[in-house]
């Protein structure tokens, strides 16, 4: 990061697939190549955890911090390897080129990975790499295989449901269902072992090109997943494993009644005591799953907002401070070239800035926030922005570029925008315009969402918060991802020295 690069922001089930999602497939090693060609260093991603369609499918609500999405896994490349054979691929469903079908693309999903997964049972199939693969994840990859085997065994139920004795993790308990549901068990760490043995070939292939991939990383955990069932300690819960306060945003402009996440809040004081030993885990997977991370809601690692877990809004909660400097010392002593992108949108206080300054951590600055009051003096303004931060047009969470001025600019907005960039700008010319400014911005680091490259509208945004159904499903037609686009953006790319 401390280089001029640029970048695209895309997510895994964006990516061109004739499987009804993206995946870590053909797609993914052709938009390398687009992004090798295009003159970019960077491919930033979202969270590739399991996800659940009680959440909406959204990559910040899963079932576990460590595992992969299995719905990521690419079925050619199971062909290839050998784990199916290619009449297993007849007959494949016709879907949308530009949308997600979560629906139809789980069971296809699941029935090849079942088939794949017979065949590996088979005699005389090699199980080293496997088995060396299921050593070295131990310490999450169990716990994950026995959680999904249950809530399957459970009809779904979440974990604080279960029978008291596994929900409580009774050693005894925990040995009858190992027992019982080992076929199960083995299966989810089948699909792990594929879903790992594909990305990190991936992105093998994409260092090769001298691309550094760049992963997020959530603070906060789904209640209901293998982590929080496993390590309830670190957790603020009740003797029946239910939280006992949740995580959220105070009131502020935006909301009157701030934001109710519901993710239970950290228990500090013990992951302290344990040397912060479960998110060195987490970091080390991470780290070793990418070249650096994005760490979301940064601000939560100084200062949290915590709400008592009956409460229906987040306007009765409280700051509660967290050990910033002994945790981010301790990683540093771990990991000494730890390389983080501090997510530092929102009501940002002095502390806040204090932490990120400590550790010359780059927070982040989207265009799209750069054009309301105070010209002069707004820190997302191209002439405000300092060299140790990442330009975006805009994040996952915005609108695109196109769509926020058709759709939501204020005519002040417009009128500044219009006044800054000395001449009046369009819905047919807002895209180029913002993604010129965020390269030749004086940020190190620059991140255009693809849909901005495409000059795409609000038909592309990848979500709206606090809604919970709907997004998550843009995806990028094959055929958009042309010879003209790359060599533009890599003549935007030479111009600005990135």
């Amino acid at each position: 990061m401390r280089l001029r690069k640029s970048g695209i922001l895309l997510h895994l089930t964006s990516l061109p697939s004739e499987f009804g999602i993206g995946d870590l497939g053909r797609g993914a090693y052709d938009f390398a190549d687009f992004l090798a060609s295009s003159g970019q260093t960077l491919w930033q991603v979202l969270p590739f955890n399991p996800v659940s369609q009680a959440c909406g499918n959204s990559p910040y609500c899963c079932f576990s911090a460590f595992a992969g999405n299995p719905l990521l896994i690419a079925p050619d490349l199971l062909v290839r390897d050998g784990y199916l054979e290619a009449s297993d691929l007849d007959g494949l469903p016709s879907f949308a080129p530009n949308r997600v079908d979560y629906e139809q693309a789980a069971p296809l999903k699941g029935r090849l990975l079942g088939k794949a997964w017979e065949r590996f049972r088979l005699p005389g199939d090699s199980r080293c790499a496997f088995e060396h693969f299921v050593a070295a994840n131990a310490h999450w990859l169990h716990d994950y295989a026995l959680f999904v085997s249950l809530k399957e065994q459970f009809s779904g139920a979440p974990w604080h449901e279960w029978p008291a004795e596994i929900r409580d993790r009774s050693q005894d308990a925990l040995h009858d269902w190992t027992q019982r549901l080992s076929e199960n068990i083995e299966r989810e760490k089948f699909r792990q072992f594929l879903f790992f043995e594909q990305w990190f070939a991936l992105k093998n292939y994409c260092n090769r090109k001298q691309i550094q991939v760049i992963g997020d990383v959530p603070i906060y955990l789904s209640h209901d997943s293998s982590d929080v069932w496993a390590n309830r300690e670190y957790f603020k819960l009740d003797a029946e494993g239910r939280p006992i306060f949740v995580a959220g945003v105070p009131p502020d402009y935006f909301s009157k009644t701030g934001q109710l996440w519901g993710n239970p809040v950290y228990s500090w004081d013990k992951l302290r005591e344990s040397s912060y030993a479960w998110w060195v885990g987490r970091m080390e997977h991470n780290l070793g799953c990418f070249d650096s991370v994005r760490l979301d809601h940064f601000r939560g690692f100084v200062a949290y907002w915590e709400v008592e877990a009956w409460e229906k809004t987040a306007v009765n909660g409280k700051w509660v401070t967290a050990p910033a400097t002994g945790f981010f010392n301790e990683l540093l002593k771990r990991f000494p070239s730890l390389s983080l992108i501090a997510e530092d949108l929102g009501i940002i206080t002095p502390d806040v800035r204090e932490v990120m300054h400590q550790y010359d951590f780059p927070g982040m600055k989207p265009l799209l926030f750069a054009f309301g009051d105070d010209l002069s003096t707004n820190p997302y303004v191209p002439h405000n922005h300092v060299q140790n931060c990442v330009v975006y047009t805009g994040t996952h969470d915005n609108n695109t570029v196109k769509g926020w001025f058709q759709q939501d600019a204020t005519q002040r907005e417009k009128e500044n925008l219009s006044a800054y960039f000395g001449r009046e700008l369009d819905e047919d010319t807002v895209s180029r315009a913002f993604v010129r400014a965020a390269m030749m911005s004086v940020a190190q680091t620059v991140i255009i969402p693809l849909q901005d490259f495409l000059e795409l509208g609000a038909e592309a945004r990848m979500n709206t918060p606090a809604v919970t159904f709907g997004n998550w499903e843009w995806r990028v037609a094959a055929d958009r991802l042309t010879a003209e686009l790359s060599k533009s953006i890599a003549e935007l790319t030479r111009i600005y020295g990135r």
